[in-house]
């Protein structure tokens, strides 16, 4: 009953700071803004994996196009996030803390939202054609992917956390073929596995936030149990965990990158999952992945570290 009252207080709170109420062309703007849902870019930040590993951080041209390559992720991502917003604005009224999304509450319409989403993405996409056709087609099948998602998978129990997580490799692919560097098998399969991490742990919060009245926002929680999420949650967990090791520890890791010191990095990806375990089981946490990374300070403090010594292991001169 604690948690329960914990996580309605905190819903509530971060429900009231995020209401807007429409009074003129300013407010629209900020409500489009809110509902692009910048802070959920930094989910994006996966298209950098292959400028990293991919051993091109220091050419600047690789740079450039990895970042254009994030940029125009950002832009479709919320193109995307606008169109799902308008299909769940009924479900999203029925929540605690959805229904005060700028669409949900009304206090953007319904035409506005579409409109700058369909131009945001077309933008987006055509502007992409400068950095290569299979980047173009990399971002296209993550619109596609997505509005399917928004349409009709969001509601097929399983095969909707498999396409979020899907997507998240999408963004992982993108960022490969933009720096052009070959996409590992070890990136696919590590980035699936930590995004149904995530997505498990974003339906089993949820699950418990709404209670007996999740089935009436989202039909499709009705068919998970926090049993089940957590069996599935402790699966993905132990699978994404010795995915790393095996990738750091591997031959094929160690002739690549000169060094066979990268395992040395593996206690920063056992901390960081087990203290979102923490945050997501005693904290109330896990509604949104992007939230926890920009807020929790253990957490931001272990991404920064484990990015830092990973750098400093590949791109170290060797002598």
């Amino acid at each position: 009953m604690d948690s329960r009252r914990r996580s309605a207080s905190v819903a509530t709170a971060w429900a009231e700071s995020q209401v807007i109420l429409p009074t003129g062309r300013r407010d629209s703007i900020r409500n489009l803004l809110l509902s692009l849902r910048p802070r959920e870019w930094t989910k994006n930040l996966l298209v950098f994996a292959g400028l990293l590993f991919g051993q091109r951080l220091l050419e600047p041209d690789a740079v450039g196009n990895a970042v254009a390559a994030f940029v125009t992720f950002c832009a479709l991502s919320g193109a995307m996030y606008i169109v799902n917003d308008v299909m769940d604005r009924d479900a999203d009224r029925r929540h605690p803390i959805k229904c005060r999304r700028p669409i949900a509450s009304g206090a953007l319409s319904v035409s506005l939202a579409l409109g700058v989403a369909a131009g945001l993405g077309a933008l987006a996409l055509v502007a992409s054609a400068a950095i290569g056709w299979r980047f173009v087609a990399v971002a296209a099948g993550y619109v596609t992917l997505i509005t399917l998602y928004s349409q009709r998978l969001k509601h097929i129990v399983i095969i909707d956390v498999l396409t979020i997580a899907t997507g998240f490799v999408l963004r992982a692919m993108g960022g490969a073929v933009a720096v052009h560097v070959e996409i590992s098998h070890w990136l696919i399969v590590c980035t699936i596995l930590l995004a149904l991490f995530l997505a498990l742990a974003k339906r089993r919060h949820e699950l418990t936030l709404l209670s007996d009245g999740a089935f009436t926002h989202r039909k499709i929680l009705n068919e998970y149990s926090a049993n089940l999420l957590d069996q599935m949650i402790s699966v993905v967990t132990a699978s994404t965990l010795l995915s790393y090791m095996f990738y750091t520890i591997s031959p094929e890791t160690e002739q690549r990158f000169g060094t066979p010191w990268l395992w040395v990095t593996i206690p920063f990806p056992l901390y960081g999952i087990f203290r979102y375990l923490y945050l997501v089981h005693r904290r109330d946490g896990g509604g949104s992945p992007a939230d926890l990374l920009l807020s929790d300070g253990p957490l931001i403090v272990c991404v920064a570290l484990w990015a830092s010594t990973v750098a400093l292991l590949i791109y170290a001169p060797r002598s």
